[in-house]
């Protein structure tokens, strides 16, 4: 898929581990099945729920549209092409603001963190360099997320 950025299914392996801090937003800890990536995210539950030991699909990318031509950041729910967003269903939209490696000096295993800002609510995705190249500082990003049965 043209403008995907990172794609996996993770498990939710934590919920709150520091204490709720607000009503309605959770922050998840979870890891992927097929790259062994950590993610930190934090999620609206009140709009959409997500317990431990929920699985979900998510895709990070640069645009709404499939043949990843880019859009201006804003949603028009009167456009009736079809949306990446369509398949999913929570979309967040954000920006990347800090990109971080690991400082082991060893080119072989060296791991990178990428963090974005949705509106507030933080995500720090983190693992292998390799599956977070694409990443760019500045850039804005979508993330969608679809839970699955199991």
């Amino acid at each position: 898929m043209a403008g995907v950025l990172f794609e996996d299914i993770f498990d939710v392996k934590d919920v709150d581990p520091d204490g709720k801090k607000f009503d309605r937003v959770s922050r998840l800890k979870c890891e992927s099945e097929s790259f062994k990536m950590d993610l930190i995210i934090d999620i609206n539950t009140q709009i959409y729920p997500i317990q431990l030991g929920d699985k979900f699909r998510m895709v990070i990318a640069t645009g709404l549209h499939e043949d990843g031509v880019p859009d201006d950041g804003e949603y028009d729910p009167s456009d009736a092409a079809p949306s990446r967003a369509d398949s999913f269903e929570y979309v967040m939209y954000g920006k990347v603001y800090r990109i971080e490696g690991d400082d082991s000096g060893s080119e072989q295993g060296s791991r990178l963190a990428a963090y974005v800002s949705f509106g507030g609510l933080l995500m720090r995705l983190q693992g292998d360099a390799n599956n977070l190249h694409d990443f760019e500082m500045d850039s804005y990003v979508y993330l969608f997320m679809k839970k699955l049965a199991f």
